[in-house]
């Protein structure tokens, strides 16, 4: 005879405050393509989008923030690769 021994496991759902989250602690509604300073923190020295999980935001603020550094890649504000002259 077989046990199963299976585990009941509860799932931790994350608080989303101002630990987690850039723009909910700073009280920013809509990102802006314009503002590259903040878009620039989004951006790892390669010039790539930085992932969720390393950025902190939640899904909703990351497809946002996505889409915002790519209207500001297209509008010249941002560059799509960053080259290390040396």
């Amino acid at each position: 005879m077989v046990k199963n021994n299976s585990k009941s496991y509860k799932v931790k759902k994350k608080k989303i405050g101002p630990n987690t989250d850039y723009f909910l602690s700073e009280g920013i509604d809509y990102i802006d393509y314009k503002n590259t300073d903040v878009l620039r923190r989004f951006i790892n020295n390669q010039g790539r989008i930085v992932g969720r999980l390393y950025s902190r935001l939640t899904a909703k603020t990351q497809r946002k923030v996505t889409r915002a550094i790519k209207r500001a890649r297209q509008m010249a504000l941002l560059p799509y690769i960053i080259v290390e002259q040396k």
